[in-house]
């Protein structure tokens, strides 16, 4: 078994797995290996083992010797697999994008494969029941929202992130599906099947714990870890990639994918493995009672994942500074000092939230979080004026939306009964006038009084009503540009009277 350094990464989900290497021999964990020699010590591996993000290596002798050299040689291939079990990725997923990004960044080439046909066979790594299995078409619309999501963190970090002066190694988005759809089965095993032993696959951790549960394991789930040692082999030969990247729960996967390869080629392949990340409470990082924190916008907007690691607890930050951003350690150094000089502030955790925001949604994903954050928790009026429908919507997700046609002498009760914010009658009134009511962060307890373009009604057309603590309604007015018109012709009217 693998040594442990420390708990970090929940499990990547794309091609499922990630992870390679050398026959069954044991894991070395790398705290022990990365400081054994000069040439060690000033190393991609020495360098991403002291921000914590690598784990173990494989084989034993592949941390101290072989892949150092490996690195140092030229130019490599790593590469990191994940199933589009979901439309989306989540931030448990990130840290394994982030390590690929490290390579690229040293001026290797890097692969995030896809597991377009692994996805519907369900990695049982990790798993105490089988996956739900997903129709093509899931997978397919799956796969593209991935991409999508992946393609956007690589041209963020190239952007905001790369150092100009180093040469970038390449992007390749693959998926595995193009290399299974016209291959039958009994080609498949009869290639690849004969290679295995069935007493190494039952062996693996991952089998024998699902072997022993009551559910049990099916072949389909048996079978997995196959496909994965065979995508591990496809990729060594058509883009020479020697190495895989993956979470811990992977191990076995990567010993089936160096065993198929060695018997086939003879050649030595490693695999670097990345820690579990968790939470204070020794909850999957994102995944917190179930409810995941997603890398696409769609899922979680950039105001919400700003937020999620702006809430960190102290004890966790530096860590994941160290882990999720790419500021040097002397850097992450320096924010914690001051940190620690005024811990009212929290300049850790706001640096932390932005740095991964600006990553996963680019400079105008964090200006608009930023924007979110004052609108919501400094009542800063310019703030609200800026956001758009779309970023109003995403921050409110429960508020209702309504586009309404704005009336001369429009009132407060009106648009508050219009946007069905209170009930008819003599009841809403009476909310109005008691204070219930709020419009652009102002208390509003006139309901006879007329909107007024700049308080009421905001430059950017839109409305924001709050009725008690937590009802918001979000009103677009349809024709807001002749009101400011007249408005503004109106004012000037009345200067220059007086």
């Amino acid at each position: 078994m693998a040594a442990s350094i420390g708990r970090f990464f929940s499990r990547v989900s794309w091609h499922g797995s990630c992870i390679i290497l050398k026959n069954t021999l044991p894991c070395i964990s790398l705290r022990y290996t990365f400081h054994r020699s000069a040439t060690t010590q000033s190393g991609l591996l020495f360098s991403l083992n002291k921000r914590g993000i690598l784990k173990d290596a494989f084989p034993e002798n592949a941390a101290q010797d072989q892949l150092p050299q490996l690195l140092q040689s030229g130019c490599q291939t790593v590469y990191c697999g994940f199933d589009p079990t979901a439309d989306s990725l989540h931030v448990g997923n990130l840290l394994a994008i982030v390590g690929l990004l490290h390579f690229r960044s040293a001026g290797h080439n890097v692969i995030a494969l896809i597991g377009g046909a692994t996805a519907q066979i369900g990695d049982p790594s990790g798993k105490t029941s089988e996956r739900e299995q997903l129709p093509s078409d899931v997978v397919e619309d799956n796969t593209r929202a991935i991409r999508d999501s992946l393609q956007r963190i690589f041209t963020n970090h190239e952007l905001h992130f790369h150092n100009d002066s180093k040469k970038l190694g390449t992007v390749t988005l693959l998926n595995n599906l193009a290399w299974y759809k016209d291959w039958n089965v009994v080609a498949f095993l009869s290639e690849v099947g004969r290679r295995f032993r069935m007493g190494t696959l039952l062996s693996r951790h991952s089998v024998q714990s699902r072997l022993k549960s009551a559910e049990g394991m099916s072949l389909t789930e048996f079978s997995y870890q196959l496909f994965q040692a065979y995508d591990f082999y496809h990729l060594n030969q058509n883009h020479s990639c020697k190495i895989q990247l993956g979470g811990t729960d992977q191990l076995g996967n990567l010993m089936s994918g160096h065993e198929f390869i060695h018997k086939v080629t003879g050649q030595d392949v490693y695999g670097l493995t990345i820690p579990l990340v968790t939470s204070s409470a020794g909850d999957k990082l994102g995944k917190t009672a179930g409810n995941a924190v997603w890398l696409n916008r769609d899922k979680t907007s950039p105001f919400d994942l700003y937020q999620f690691f702006l809430r960190q607890p102290d004890s966790s930050v530096e860590w994941y500074l160290k882990l999720f951003t790419f500021l040097p350690l002397a850097e992450v150094e320096r924010v914690m000092e001051q940190q620690r000089q005024e811990p009212g502030k929290r300049p850790a955790h706001k640096r932390l939230a932005a740095e991964i925001t600006k990553l996963v949604h680019g400079k105008e994903g964090l200006e608009s979080a930023k924007r979110c954050t004052n609108a919501l928790y400094h009542s800063n009026l310019q703030a609200l004026e800026q956001m758009s429908d779309a970023e109003l919507q995403e921050l409110f997700r429960e508020a209702s939306f309504h586009e309404l046609l704005l009336e001369p002498g429009t009132t407060v009760l009106d648009a508050c009964r219009r946007a069905e914010a209170i009930p008819q009658g003599g009841k809403g009134y009476r909310m109005v006038s008691e204070g219930a009511v709020w419009i652009n962060h102002s208390k509003t307890d006139s309901p006879e009084q007329v909107l007024i373009p700049g308080q009421h009604l905001l430059a950017n057309g839109l409305s924001l009503l709050k009725v008690g603590k937590k009802n918001f309604h979000i009103i677009k007015w349809l024709n807001l540009a002749n009101t400011f018109r007249d408005w503004g012709e109106n004012t000037m009217t009345q200067q220059q009277q007086k």
